[in-house]
């Protein structure tokens, strides 16, 4: 587990299931489900910052807003977070394709083994 932001913000953009959805200081606490999408959120020096984001929770407590996702990659342009985003599941689909492919060989060398053995 990595920690992606850790900083001051004035504004955070989020979208659950059921939508979009913005924070500003003085929210209410709340917890909310979030899907594979952008999260954006704006520095206290007013510059705003995007994050893609796995499905995951945002927690909203107090002063702090915290998030746990499976996957997170930090941007301020879109188009370059849409080319490393596009980049990641392609590595991510080839590292379980290879993975998938390895766990074939070896159910395969079991199957030979216990054939070989009479089972």
């Amino acid at each position: 587990m990595a920690i992606c932001v850790d900083r001051p913000v004035r504004r955070v953009v989020a979208e659950a299931p059921d939508g979009h959805f913005g924070m500003l200081p003085g929210h209410v606490d709340f917890v909310s489900e979030l899907v594979p999408g952008i999260l954006l959120y704006e520095t206290a020096e007013g510059a705003e910052r995007f994050v893609a984001v796995n499905s995951g929770t945002l927690v909203k407590c107090g002063d702090e807003i915290r998030v746990a996702v499976r996957g997170a990659v930090e941007g301020d342009n879109l188009a370059e977070l849409r080319a490393r985003v596009e980049a990641d599941f392609r590595k991510r689909d080839e590292d379980e394709r290879e993975a998938r492919t390895a766990l074939a060989r070896l159910e395969a060398s079991m199957i030979r083994r216990f054939r070989d053995l009479g089972m």
